[in-house]
């Protein structure tokens, strides 16, 4: 049996949690605030046109912002509120309720695999630790033979960055690019944050 995310743990704990993580990003939308910086260094990388599943979509700003410049683009999560809220403020990506550690779109008719896979917002920190090596192994599958995964979240979440490059080697995935942050800046052992871009061994 997947060990439940932590995510869905603590909406468990607390219901309202996900209404509110939704509300939090329609504020700072709202209020004028760059939610979108993860997604214009994916465009910058992607052929226009270009397959781009949203792993751990939430609420759909990184793969609302793919579409609308010109992307075709799959957002899951594991999260139906989240899903929900996608599907109601960026209309236009495929949008689907799945758990990252059983990561199957073939089994709901998606079968083209991916140019990128992008996963922003501490997606990784939220996975149940018993599923990390399983979620990094299915978004590999899900990828190109020339596909890349780009993967990014904080320090002091309890994975360490060490960890994560180790569970993504498991996983047949190997870096080609380590940053400490979405605007490229580079990545040193100092970092409190990681984006790296890897490939499939």
């Amino acid at each position: 049996m997947i060990e439940q995310s932590l995510w869905m743990q603590q909406v468990a704990k607390d219901p309202d949690h996900s209404h509110w993580y939704v509300e939090r990003f329609r504020k700072l939308e709202r209020e004028g605030n760059d939610v979108v910086g993860e997604a214009r260094l994916i465009d910058a990388m992607a052929a226009r046109g270009s397959h781009i599943l949203d792993a751990g979509c939430g609420p759909g700003r990184t793969g609302g912002y793919l579409h609308k410049v010109g992307h075709r683009v799959v957002g899951v999560d594991v999260d139906p509120v989240l899903i929900a809220a996608a599907e109601e403020d960026h209309p236009g990506p495929r949008w689907v309720v799945q758990d990252l550690a059983e990561l199957d779109l073939p089994a709901v008719g998606i079968n083209e695999p991916f140019d990128i896979v992008v996963s922003a917002g501490n997606v990784m920190a939220f996975l149940a630790p018993s599923t990390r090596v399983t979620v990094l192994r299915r978004l590999g599958s899900h990828l190109r033979d020339d596909g890349r995964a780009v993967i990014g979240f904080g320090a002091g979440r309890g994975y360490s960055f060490d960890e994560f490059i180790d569970d993504a080697a498991l996983a047949g995935l190997i870096p080609d690019v380590l940053l400490s942050a979405w605007d490229v800046r580079p990545f040193s052992e100092n970092s409190e944050f990681l984006v790296g871009v890897f490939r499939r061994v």
